[in-house]
């Protein structure tokens, strides 16, 4: 697996990406009509192309094929995390997280934030990560419960 920071070309490939992702989920979690509702956030929802754009961010490849990304936007929130269904589980995510941390810590940043899914707001446990509150937001007449999350990467930007 390679890593590289995101280009605007991407764009196509990180949407495939992101619907390959929200479909797979278990319907226990998240419904057919829950998975319909976000995953069409990739084409409805200008921040998506936003987070890519103005973001930054980086995909990891496999074979020449992305198959995980993740973005930052605005430069202290992960605003995009995803991975195709095949490859979870397997590190990406893990991967991915400590790059985007490792960025913002040389940018001097102190803290990032997230809004983590049911699904992956264990992983952002696993690294440290700090829930604030759980929330309910509401896409296209669905709502969903998410965890607002925080780490703080750089003690000595915050004094």
């Amino acid at each position: 697996m390679n890593l590289r920071q995101i280009t605007t070309k991407d764009q196509l490939e990180l949407k495939k990406v992101y619907f390959d992702s929200i479909q797979s989920l278990d319907e226990k979690t998240y419904s057919h009509g829950q998975k319909r509702a976000w995953s069409s956030q990739a084409w409805n929802n200008p921040n998506f192309d936003k987070s890519i754009t103005e973001g930054k961010g980086w995909v990891l490849i496999e074979k020449g094929i992305i198959i995980a990304f993740a973005t930052r936007y605005p430069k202290n929130r992960i605003s995009l995390f995803y991975c195709k269904t095949k490859f979870q589980r397997k590190g990406c995510g893990t991967k991915l997280l400590h790059k985007i941390e490792e960025q913002a810590k040389k940018e001097g940043l102190s803290y990032l934030s997230t809004e983590a899914s049911l699904i992956s707001y264990k992983l952002f446990i696993k690294h440290k990560w700090k829930i604030i509150r759980k929330e309910t937001v509401n896409i296209n007449n669905y709502f969903f419960e998410r965890y607002r999350m925080f780490k703080i990467i750089n003690n000595k930007q915050l004094k």
